[in-house]
């Protein structure tokens, strides 16, 4: 039976490759022209260590001077004598440029543009290959007619998938808004690069509580799906924080997927004044005592930066810190690139 293994660059790069049954990481990656560090091959220089995000393996043989007992307690492991029981993400501890790799690109085609609210755009395209991400992660999508500037957005579908969906934040005067509302049309063609980033979902192995603002929605979607398919085994919150009552969107597949994740709840909350939402005020005024479980709890945040840096201040106010916290933020931009979720 073979195993996939995501290989998590330092620089945010992603590659996957296939583990055969008899093969090792270093097998699998040399085979797929990825060079990742390696020296003696033999468990004893400690050169291909490699940290564990998700799944199980056989750690093989080495000696304590390559690989210590905590370390391998902690998660790490050497790929040349790592061998996947189980998928795998793992994370590299080299640059891709480093291992000779280099991120991918990938043609796709509008199948529809959306203007989901006043400020989100939901575009969804055809992929000209199914991309393997992981859920979470973002692709740089080239701007058309922008001299070959990019946008980042993340995936708000399911990994491996040939159709794909993103939730765009529309920006007055953005590059991508600007060609999405006034140009984009069924049959177009986008170049995607990705995918990228270290905000991604690992294996379940407390209770989850995913935090959203705004368009920062779209990986929590695409965890969502992957759920969906795959009972985390674990209870699943999530809070969707807005500014305006029209701002909520995809609402819908956000109960579809919840019906069928075994142990998920969720809520949502406008920051306005005006609102006429039953829940008003920020993300962090409507985080249950119970959703924190303690600290014992993974937590997921993607939002703007000022949501990001006020739920990290909630935690230290209330004296709870999550067992794990992954977040990223996202700002608009309308000339550079950067993330936009």
């Amino acid at each position: 039976m073979s195993c996939k293994v995501a290989l998590n660059f330092e620089d945010g790069v992603t590659r996957f490759i296939t583990c055969n049954e008899t093969d090792t990481v270093a097998d699998a990656a040399y085979r797929a022209g990825i060079n990742i560090p390696l020296d003696c091959r033999d468990g004893a220089c400690g050169t291909c260590k490699l940290f564990c995000e998700s799944g199980s393996f056989d750690g093989g043989s080495y000696i304590e001077d390559a690989l210590s007992d905590d370390e391998a307690k902690a998660g790490f492991a050497l790929a040349c004598q790592m061998k996947p029981k189980t998928d795998l993400v793992v994370r590299v501890l080299a640059p891709a440029s480093a291992c000779k790799t280099t991120i991918t690109t990938t043609k796709a085609v509008v199948t529809g543009v959306e203007l989901l609210s006043p400020s989100t755009i939901g575009l969804n395209v055809t992929l000209a290959n199914a991309l393997a991400f992981l859920p979470g992660q973002y692709v740089n999508i080239a701007v058309p007619g922008a001299g070959g500037q990019v946008r980042a957005y993340s995936f708000s579908s399911k990994p491996g998938d040939v159709e794909a969906g993103f939730l765009i934040r529309n920006i007055p005067n953005g590059l991508m808004s600007r060609w999405l509302t006034t140009q984009a049309k069924p049959g177009d063609e986008l170049t995607l690069t990705g995918p990228s980033g270290s905000f991604f979902l690992r294996e379940a192995k407390r209770p989850l509580l995913l935090l959203a603002g705004g368009t920062g929605l779209a990986p929590m979607l695409s965890m969502l799906a992957e759920m969906a398919g795959t009972d985390p085994g674990q209870p699943v919150h999530l809070i969707y924080g807005v500014t305006h009552d029209a701002d909520l969107v995809e609402v819908e597949k956000i109960e579809a997927y919840g019906a069928k994740i075994a142990g998920f709840s969720w809520s949502a909350c406008v920051a306005s004044p005006e609102s006429s939402y039953p829940n008003k005020g920020f993300v962090t005024q409507h985080i249950p005592a119970s959703a924190l479980n303690g600290g014992d709890v993974d937590v997921y945040l993607c939002g703007p930066p000022p949501m990001v840096e006020a739920v990290r201040t909630h935690f230290h106010n209330i004296g709870v810190m999550p067992a794990s916290f992954y977040y990223e933020k996202f700002a608009p931009t309308s000339a550079a690139p950067g993330k936009a979720a």
